[in-house]
């Protein structure tokens, strides 16, 4: 199986996942690692019955993952790491540029893997947490079929006044978001924030086109 599918798909069944759990059940005092299991059993139980999704409606999973998984997430949080040093020399406006279109980029990127999701499962470890951690890791296996090896999975949490939200994922060894920065570092030394936020936003618009035309 590709890496690339791979990190994609993975991303996409955690957010995925966040679909059967309503805003008010996460603004509860639920440990992570409880959130991350009842929402990853809710969204494959989706997954492998709705037929839309699974025959390539790619827009059906736009729908669903504006509505109900992005305020799961902190976004802002994941572009802070995923611009790194220079998100401090960013003013306001290019700092909420730079969150939306990162937003943006990781949508269409998860929706796209949900379209390709087929029968890969999913192993949590036991949470190593104190009571008054406020960021833990949750740890996980993928598990696949043709007996390919599990892949190891690690999602940063962190707690907020709105409940647990992701601010990272780690996939064999690899960060979401320092994976991001060494490609966001390079456009921002090629032509500083306002390219990087133009180079977001030409590559999201031709992935809604690309959307539209499904």
């Amino acid at each position: 199986m590709n890496i690339k599918f791979i990190k994609q798909a993975i991303g996409g069944l955690l957010l995925g996942g966040l679909l059967g759990f309503s805003l008010a059940a996460c603004a509860q005092d639920v440990a992570p690692d409880a959130l991350a299991k009842k929402v990853t059993d809710e969204v494959l139980t989706i997954l492998r019955s709705d037929k839309d999704i699974q025959s390539g409606n790619t827009r059906k999973v736009y729908d669903l993952v504006e509505a109900k998984v992005l305020p799961h997430f902190n976004f802002a949080h994941m572009t802070r790491l995923a611009v790194g040093a220079p998100w401090r020399q960013a003013n306001p406006a290019q700092q909420q540029s730079l969150t939306n279109e990162f937003r943006s980029l990781l949508v269409h990127t998860y929706a796209s893997a949900f379209t390709q999701y087929r029968d890969q499962s999913i192993e949590y470890r036991p949470l190593k947490m104190q009571p008054a951690d406020t960021e833990v890791t949750v740890l996980s296996r993928i598990k696949q079929s043709g007996g390919q090896d599990p892949i190891e999975v690690n999602y940063n949490m962190e707690k907020t006044d709105q409940g647990w939200k992701v601010f990272d994922v780690v996939i064999a060894g690899v960060s979401l978001v320092q994976n991001y920065r060494s490609t966001f570092n390079t456009e921002i030394q090629k032509s500083g924030v306002d390219g990087l936020i133009a180079s977001l936003s030409a590559k999201n618009k031709s992935l809604a086109q690309q959307t539209a035309k499904k």
